[in-house]
């Protein structure tokens, strides 16, 4: 069973920024795919909520250094 969700994400701006929340994001167990749309600055999500919550992909992200709002 999966699901998806969309996080809108500020301070992203470049290459490297979609490259980190890909990479932080990607790493949580459960998670099976992480696309970054940096001019909207939305990471969509698709995961398996038995493995991974909402608040574990926003504490990678933020660890990062942006903002989920």
């Amino acid at each position: 069973m999966t699901e998806e969700m969309q996080l809108h994400v500020e301070g992203m701006s470049c290459g490297h920024c979609v490259k980190a929340v890909e990479s932080s994001v990607g790493a949580i167990d459960g998670v099976e795919t992480v696309r970054v749309t940096l001019d909207q600055g939305l990471v969509e999500v698709t995961y398996n909520p038995r493995q991974a919550s909402v608040e574990d992909m926003k504490a990678a992200i933020e660890e990062e250094g942006y903002t989920v709002k």
